[in-house]
């Protein structure tokens, strides 16, 4: 399961104050499929193979771990249960500077054990979680078509379309940049949509993932509340929020340190859902994984290295036009949907009123790119010019209007005009843009040690998403939902501009 081990390192201040509240953005041949025990058997038919158990580590004892792609040190700190410093220490070759690790890299963890630890089963590897470079030669209409579940033939009227199911999986995976093929094994396991002609007679077909909430009624709106749940759990490992993992019967389990955060997204969706034998069923050996297996091969054949050590963000200004001032109005929050991951900020122009008004500034370029994807107020910046947003750096920007919004394929140069705010796509109740950042289909946090940095201004988290500050050197920026004075914030020229 190890990688190969990479080298080391390499505005108008005068005007009235903009009220507006938190944006919420919204949603190949494959080998023969064997049908395990569906996940809705009577528990008496459900199996759980035993998982070796971690020993009680002495308090500080080093053991052996293989950095995962994407680890950092603050991380593996909380997961761990030590600090960078016992880290460091340990470890003497890493620098002073590093962001990310070098996945396969092997190093000395000190660790302090943490009664209740889950089991370490790993589900699947992180690159074939997200909506990346991994599922770009994968056709999902085609391999829908290969099967004879129900799924190849539903037809919904979703997301302002009407969709077919391989276009729903689609639409959602490009949305929360989750992989289309997690989504495909999640509706099989749970619904058999690429076996069954129909719905099992248990499922309600109005909620066929079983999350019976009025909002999300259908399967693309289903889906939608599935994928932002995986994501919550993946994004909130990831970054060292989640250590604990409530299940329905009131017991706890902390999560693996070892984990990948894709087996802990699986983890804390099938928390929501199930607790004792079956929540072991889904999460162990014959569980979501082996659907997974089932439907596309061993994933741990596949595993890519999809975040490299040492990432750097390229070079990126404000995103609006250089001598014009904007409000700070959205600190740290969700990238896509609710929760985590919380890879976006919001900025909103000037304005005279209040609300969703129309805006004649212009959004602009943080860097160089070309447009990779519009839809209601999106648009995509891809940073490495393949047009692909599963690949390199991309720019995502939300609540973009469609007029003069540029047409995919455009390359825009790092300050040009990328479209008017708006309230379009998504919710919102006042004028803004919402931006944030994907690296080869990963959300990446706007706070942390890849954290947003705009002409030098750097993201920080506040007590709550939306909150949080901007700082370069001495000088703050402080969010504010209600474009107070503090918020305000002025995109330099540049010297030798006019």
């Amino acid at each position: 399961m190890k990688l190969t081990r990479n080298s080391l390192f390499l505005l108008l201040l005068g005007l009235a104050a903009l009220f507006l509240s938190g944006c919420l953005p919204q949603p190949e041949s494959a080998p023969p499929l064997s049908v395990g025990t569906p996940v809705s058997a009577p528990e008496s038919q459900l199996s759980a193979t035993p998982i070796p158990q971690r020993p009680k580590y002495n308090p500080g004892e080093l053991v052996d771990y293989t950095v995962i792609s994407g680890d950092t040190l603050p991380v593996l700190a909380i997961r761990f249960n030590t600090s960078v410093e016992e880290i460091r220490e340990a470890n003497p070759i890493i620098p002073p500077d590093a962001t990310t690790l070098p996945p396969g890299m092997p190093m000395q963890m000190p660790i302090y054990y943490r009664a209740l630890w889950g089991s370490p089963f790993q589900i699947l590897p992180d690159s074939l979680f997200i909506n990346g470079p991994a599922q770009i030669d994968f056709d999902t209409s085609a391999f829908v078509d290969e099967h004879p579940g129900w799924l190849r033939e539903y037809r919904d009227y979703a997301a302002g379309a009407n969709r077919t199911g391989a276009e729903i999986i689609d639409y959602v995976a490009l949305n929360f940049s989750v992989s289309p093929r997690v989504l495909l094994a999640l509706l099989e396991y749970q619904t058999g949509a690429l076996t069954n002609a129909s719905l099992p007679q248990h499922l309600d077909t109005r909620y066929p993932l079983g999350h019976e909430s009025r909002s999300h009624r259908g399967l693309y709106l289903q889906l939608v509340w599935a994928a932002n749940q995986l994501n919550h759990g993946y994004y909130s490992w990831r970054s060292g929020r989640l250590i604990t993992l409530n299940l329905l019967d009131d017991t706890i389990e902390h999560p693996d340190p070892w984990q990948t955060a894709a087996s802990v997204a699986f983890q804390y969706y099938f928390s929501l859902k199930h607790d004792g034998l079956e929540y072991q069923h889904d999460t162990g050996p014959e569980g979501i994984a082996q659907t997974y297996q089932d439907l596309f091969g061993d994933p741990w054949m596949n595993e890519q290295t999809h975040i490299p050590g040492s990432l750097l963000q390229p070079t990126m200004v404000l995103p609006f036009e250089r001598g014009k001032t904007w409000a700070y109005t959205g600190g740290p929050h969700t990238g896509w949907g609710t929760g985590q991951p919380f890879a976006a900020i919001d900025f909103a122009p000037p304005s005279v009123a209040t609300g969703c008004v129309n805006s004649d500034e212009w959004a602009t370029a943080v860097a160089d790119g070309v447009v990779a994807r519009t839809d209601t107020g999106v648009v995509e910046l891809d940073l490495d010019g393949d047009g692909d947003p599963r690949t390199g750096w991309v720019v995502f920007y939300l609540h973009i209007a469609a007029r003069d919004r540029p047409a995919e394929g455009t390359v825009i140069a790092q300050g040009a005009p990328i479209g008017h705010p708006s309230c379009e796509g998504g919710t919102s109740t006042g004028t803004h843009i919402h931006i944030a950042r994907k690296y080869n289909g990963e959300w990446v946090a706007a706070e942390g040690t890849l954290a947003f940095n705009l002409d030098g201004w750097i993201a920080h988290n506040g007590y709550k998403p939306y909150a949080g500050t901007l700082t370069r050197f001495s000088q703050t920026v402080t969010a504010s939902v209600n474009a107070a004075h503090q918020s305000f914030i002025t995109a330099e020229k540049m010297e030798g501009s006019e």
